[in-house]
């Protein structure tokens, strides 16, 4: 019987199979106890075996032992449970990696379950009882169990920080208070926690409303990418009929035509065949009447020969027009001309139509606009390679360094005619369009226009037609004598700060963001304008008034 007072190891009272305190206990011949099912319940288990063991010691019996139940351990646990005496704790209360251990049980040790930061120790359920029954421990502060305990004492005197020091915005200990925090603004740990905890309070209601708006944010773009999916999935199936309609009519009018072609050249072949076999009808009537009038030509008869006369030399009228030997024949050459020019027509309309559809496609935009560039090298991130094209260039401009400079000459060029050719103004466009995000810079002296302009600008005209930033169609800085001036649709905007001899050009066509800015490492913003892009742009460049004055797209690297 144990004494009173004395707290008995549970663990020995345990058994080792179902882990609670033994019921009905039988010992085996080991020496070790089990409850009297459990054993039972194992060794029923091993009834195709002839040896029996003991899980615990693993010493083997035959026969299997007779298991009579230990009355005097019974009535000893029944005793034992009377002082309060409980299972011991399972394995999930023993410490593992991670866990915060009892510092006052001995060998295996508990879980704690509070930390004291009074003692700046850390307990377990056994041994928490004192904080919650001796007088003086009930004053402690107890917090969940935590391994920081170390932190709450100051590194210079080893005692417990309780004080706030608001001067350094750091905890202190009372000495440090009265030394190096001497006269500093200072409160309790618990006050200066008490003012915080309305702030968390206040933090958390930002956090949670912003969680709120995120996941309200999270449920729109869900609903965008799944009307996205949707709609896509149905311009691919209309596009997908549309092109395929188009094809079958194509078809539809390449079988035509064939059967056209077909139809006429039976109908002409048998047309020809038939005055061909008249035509040679004729001859061979016309032979047999040579033949007669030969023959008669070789009569003595000449009574005979004044008969038989009239009636063979008279001729019939020829069946056919003698134009059919001097008309030119031309065939069907003209049908492939035709539709050579329906073909050339069609590439054409494709080809102005694609850009249209292909930046309809491109501008379907969800998100906002990402944040502009700063830095220059954020902005090369973007940079795109400029040639200038040459079936543009106005003939008082030549190219030069692969087609990136321009410069204005004192005579003009003798370049052979072309549409896309600039004869209004002295300007040229980029053989590349600009989509997307882009980023180019332009080296300039003398007086020059850097623009952008939609490829169906005009190059014939007035001035305000067809020169960069003097119509709809395009956006102009003009720069000169260290000045700029933006210009589009023949309004121009002073810009307040000197303008640089390299400019750097910022295009977000799906935003509508054309920049211009002064090169540097920070990027001095020129002009920002925000628009609507229809069409992909180009760049260009117009030199109008001195000669020698030259603009060259700067290759970056």
């Amino acid at each position: 019987m144990a004494q009173r007072g004395i707290q008995p190891d549970s663990a020995k009272f345990c058994c080792s199979i179902c882990l609670d305190l033994l019921k009905d206990p039988v010992t085996i011949p080991c020496g070790h106890s089990y409850c009297m099912s459990c054993i039972k319940d194992c060794w029923d288990g091993e009834e195709h075996k002839e040896i029996y063991s003991c899980l615990q010691c693993r010493q083997t019996f035959t026969p299997r032992p007779v298991m009579v139940k230990n009355t005097m351990l019974a009535e000893l646990l029944e005793e034992m449970k009377k002082t309060g005496l409980q299972a011991a704790p399972p394995d999930l209360c023993y410490t593992g990696p991670g866990d915060v251990a009892c510092d006052f049980c001995s060998g295996r040790k508990l879980k704690a379950l509070k930390s004291c930061l009074a003692c700046l120790a850390s307990y377990c359920e056994q041994h928490l009882q004192p904080h919650y029954n001796a007088a003086p421990l009930k004053k402690h502060k107890l917090v969940e169990a935590t391994m920081k305990l170390q932190e709450n004492i100051c590194s210079c005197h080893d005692e417990v920080m309780k004080i706030f020091c608001r001067t350094d915005q750091q905890c202190i200990c009372y000495l440090c208070s009265m030394d190096e925090h001497e006269g500093h603004r200072k409160v309790s740990a618990e006050a200066e926690r008490t003012e915080r905890q309305e702030e968390l309070g206040l933090s958390r209601q930002k956090i949670q409303q912003r969680i709120q708006d995120t996941e309200k944010d999270v449920k729109v773009l869900q609903q965008e990418v799944e009307a996205i999916s949707r709609s896509a999935d149905k311009a691919v199936e209309d596009s997908e009929e549309i092109f395929t309609e188009l094809i079958r009519l194509v078809e539809k009018r390449r079988s035509d035509v064939k059967q056209q072609i077909r139809s006429q050249q039976e109908e002409e072949v048998s047309r020809a065949e038939e005055v061909q076999e008249k035509l040679k009808q004729e001859i061979a009537e016309l032979r047999r009447k040579d033949a007669e009038l030969e023959q008669l030509s070789h009569t003595q008869d000449h009574i005979h020969f004044l008969q038989s006369y009239p009636s063979l030399s008279c001729l019939s009228e020829s069946t056919h027009s003698p134009s059919i030997n001097i008309r030119p024949l031309s065939y069907f050459e003209d049908v492939t001309a035709a539709v050579s020019e329906l073909r050339d027509k069609l590439q054409e309309l494709l080809s102005e139509e694609w850009s249209k559809i292909s930046l309809t496609v491109t501008g379907v935009a969800v998100l906002l606009p990402q944040p502009q560039p700063k830095t220059r090298a954020e902005f090369l991130q973007y940079s795109c390679p400029i040639t200038l094209d040459p079936n543009t260039t106005h003939t008082c401009l030549s190219l030069s360094e692969e087609n990136r400079k321009a410069t204005l000459m004192a005579h003009k060029h003798s370049y052979p005619s072309h549409p896309d050719r600039f004869t209004g103004c002295c300007q040229v466009l980029s053989r590349e369009s600009l989509t997307g995000r882009c980023y180019l810079e332009v080296e300039w002296k003398g007086e020059v226009d850097i623009a952008v302009s939609y490829q169906d600008i005009s190059r014939t005209g007035t001035y305000d037609a067809c020169a960069f930033g003097y119509n709809d169609k395009s956006w102009s800085l003009f720069c000169y004598n260290k000045n700029c001036d933006f210009i589009h649709n023949n309004i121009k905007t002073k810009t307040p700060l000197p303008v640089s001899s390299r400019v750097g050009v910022y295009l977000d066509h799906r935003a509508g963001i054309l920049s211009f800015y002064n090169v540097s490492e920070t990027m001095t913003l020129l002009h920002r304008v925000q628009t609507t892009f229809t069409q992909p742009l180009h760049a260009g460049l117009r030199l109008p008034y001195k000669s020698g004055a030259t603009a060259e797209f700067c290759e970056l690297k």
